[in-house]
């Protein structure tokens, strides 16, 4: 029997790197859906490739496109995901791969989890902003969740079902991104392409920023945070130049567990759909060079401030943590833009967040995705009078 697999955002580098593990498995893989925004050439590749049947593609202009394009093919094409319930018809699919960036993400991942008996999910607005939804669907609807960013997916594998009492601290790792031996006295300088600059990873130009000013580990930790159900006071970082240990966890019995891979996603890509070790990959020999000089270090605050942010948070899920990533997002849109600088990010993010009418949802937990459209919407508003 053929494994059915969904993948939503299957034109952006989770989906790509996914699609090309399952090129390698095509007879035994079927696609029941893909979906992009608005990169339908890549898609339409994808759909050739694996004759797929159902395909959503959200940006109006691409999705009249791809109609004329396969007019004369008997393919299911919609333009938003309200057809979910349709596509699947009460069916289960084995395993969907949630990978559309940015609060977009949120809802077809709440959707979804409905028809499918394994979600990887690597969007972080979706886990951060709404884990409070996703685990209420997740039981409701016996799905097994996987994350499948490598420091999460790294821990998930080191600790499975075991009790979370017993572990004592979690580190995850930092390479510490372009600006990690940078001196501070230039800080005030940076330029988009040096922030753009990353030693180890190649990424989206959000992504890339949020490692650069460190804040990419902030909203690691809460993730950790949320979906292994632990404390802050569990969890710490660590700096790690060769980005080859992702987790290091310290067990009360003693014990301390390493989980070390290569820099590339499709490991724990391939991982999160063969969980059995059905399968076997490609992958580099061992790298003793580096295990002997592993070479972890403490951050510095003062290059990255933003992890101070950490002992701000509350301790349980609120509406905080989508002021936190709304006003990141705009934050690095305004730097991008050459709005603001590089440091201004950090200083207008800790000066909004200090603020009576954000600090209030702390206390206010997320019961609906109606709530946090908002909220995001209301803190861009904020953050771009700010930059003007």
């Amino acid at each position: 029997m053929k494994k059915k697999i969904a993948i939503l955002g299957s034109t952006g580098s989770i989906g790509k790197t996914l699609i090309n593990i399952l090129k390698k498995d095509k007879k035994k893989i079927e696609i029941s859906l893909l979906t992009s925004n608005t990169n339908y050439k890549d898609l339409l590749n994808q759909v050739k490739l694996f004759n797929v049947k159902n395909i959503i593609i959200t940006d109006y202009k691409a999705y009249l496109n791809v109609k004329n394009i396969l007019r004369n093919k008997k393919i299911n094409i919609f333009n938003n995901f309200n057809n979910i319930e349709y596509i699947f018809n009460k069916k289960k699919i084995d395993y969907t791969m949630s990978a559309i960036a940015g609060f977009n993400g949120l809802k077809p991942t709440l959707d979804i989890i409905k028809f499918s008996k394994t979600i990887a999910i690597a969007n972080k607005e979706s886990i951060i902003c709404g884990w409070t939804l996703i685990e209420k669907n997740l039981k409701k609807y016996n799905t097994n969740f996987i994350p499948v960013d490598s420091e999460h997916f790294s821990i998930w594998s080191l600790i499975k079902k075991k009790n979370k009492e017993k572990i004592e601290k979690i580190y995850i790792t930092a390479s510490g991104g372009p600006f990690r031996e940078y001196p501070l006295n230039k800080f005030k300088n940076i330029t988009i392409m040096q922030a753009l600059n990353h030693p180890n990873w190649s990424m989206g130009k959000k992504i890339s920023i949020d490692s650069a000013t460190m804040m990419n580990k902030v909203f690691e930790i809460i993730e950790a945070k949320k979906i292994f159900s632990l404390h802050y006071k569990q969890l710490g970082i660590l700096i790690h130049p060769k980005s080859y240990a992702h987790a290091v966890i310290k067990f009360s019995n003693g014990l301390i567990k390493i989980l070390a891979h290569e820099t590339d996603m499709k490991i724990p890509i391939f991982n999160s759909l063969y969980t059995k070790y059905e399968k076997n990959i490609k992958s580099k020999k061992i790298d003793f060079k580096v295990l002997n000089d592993l070479n972890f270090q403490k951050i510095n605050l003062k290059k990255f401030p933003v992890i101070k942010l950490i002992k701000s948070l509350p301790k349980k899920d609120s509406l905080f943590e989508t002021v936190l990533v709304s006003a990141n997002d705009c934050l690095v849109e305004n730097f991008l833009q050459k709005k603001i600088k590089f440091l201004d990010i950090s200083k207008i993010l800790f000066r909004i967040l200090k603020k009576k009418e954000f600090q209030k949802y702390k206390l206010k937990k997320p019961t609906n995705i109606d709530q946090i459209k908002s909220i995001n919407e209301y803190v861009r508003l904020k953050i771009n009078d700010l930059c003007v």
